[in-house]
């Protein structure tokens, strides 16, 4: 699939600055909900333990730990712009969102949940648990075989939280995870790599309505088990346009963005923040805010003029570009 990510490798060292620069613009909406979140709860000045939940997109190696997988990223052009330039498991070609957000917080990225033993202390200051090709509904990324679904993550992070109580007690962990910022990318394998795809059958057996409500009622299950295991501060990260990544625009006789795409994504956008509000005034103590990807990216799209580009659809040679699996 060519779900969000391609690797780019340019010529140059303006256009790469300029991917980076795009990047960093990406991550600031995320940024904002999750420093909304951190903040209101008062933590004290060192950087939060965080637990990132997600697709490809979030993926920092657990994949690589799936023999079966279909979706895996450890292959030339990952990781060119990485430390020491290798492969690591993420899907691109230096870090990602999480990383980034890492940085903001002054921490390090959390590592890969299977690269961890539960027999030491590394599982403490915070765990990655996402997996390319993984989306809200269990069904999407069936055909990646090995991968870790939503719901799989969340048992992931379960047994890390019963690891927990055995290391520091109870109280402590509970007080750990209550503080713990969770980050969570999802969404956009289940538009394109499930409710697009005419050989899944939530494309023909549901309306796009229908779908919606199918995802926020998902979504809404997923979010209060993780509540109930200790989860109070959230950022969602908000689909892009998905009607601009290049498996959509290459369905367009002018190769633009599909319209109606982008659409699916904006609706999804505002029920999962009415999603989220709800959360917020119901359940004690909850504070989860929808990170805005979808206008971010869309102003790198429409005005790349303003973000040091020439184009958003043909970028300027010399380039490689790798369209990633997951």
């Amino acid at each position: 699939t060519q779900t969000l990510v391609c690797v780019l490798r340019f010529g140059s060292t303006a256009p790469k600055q300029q991917a980076m620069a795009a990047l960093r613009a990406l991550v600031v909406g995320i940024a904002i909900a999750a420093a909304h979140c951190w903040v209101a709860g008062g933590t004290a000045t060192k950087g939060p333990v965080t637990y990132v939940f997600g697709d490809s997109m979030s993926d920092v190696g657990n994949n690589n730990y799936f023999q079966l997988s279909l979706a895996r990223s450890n292959y030339p052009w990952y990781g060119i712009d990485y430390p020491n330039g290798v492969a690591t498991g993420r899907f691109t070609n230096g870090r990602t969102i999480g990383d980034y957000m890492a940085a903001k917080f002054g921490i390090p990225p959390p590592p890969p949940f299977l690269s961890l033993s539960m027999a030491d202390d590394d599982f403490l200051a915070g765990v990655n648990f996402a997996s390319g090709g993984a989306g809200i509904l269990n069904e999407t990324g069936v055909y990646f075989v090995e991968y870790f679904s939503f719901d799989e993550q969340i048992s992931c992070f379960e047994t890390v939280k019963r690891a927990m109580i055995a290391k520091i007690g109870k109280e402590a962990a509970e007080e750990t995870v209550n503080a713990a910022m969770f980050q969570i990318g999802l969404g956009s394998n289940d538009y394109i790599n499930n409710f697009l795809q005419p050989f899944m059958a939530d494309g023909t057996t549901y309306t796009h309505d229908q779908f919606i409500r199918l995802l926020v009622a998902t979504l809404d299950r997923q979010l209060k088990r993780l509540y109930g295991l200790g989860a109070r501060k959230v950022a969602f990260n908000g689909l892009p346009p998905l009607g601009c990544i290049p498996s959509q625009r290459v369905k367009s006789a002018t190769g633009e963005c599909i319209a109606q795409v982008n659409s699916y994504a904006v609706q999804f956008n505002a029920a999962a923040k009415k999603l989220l509000d709800g959360m917020n005034a119901k359940l004690p103590g909850a504070q989860m805010a929808l990170a805005d990807c979808y206008s971010v990216v869309k102003e790198l799209i429409d005005h790349p003029e303003r973000n040091g580009t020439v184009t958003s659809t043909a970028p300027a040679k010399p380039f490689r570009c790798v369209v990633v699996r997951a």
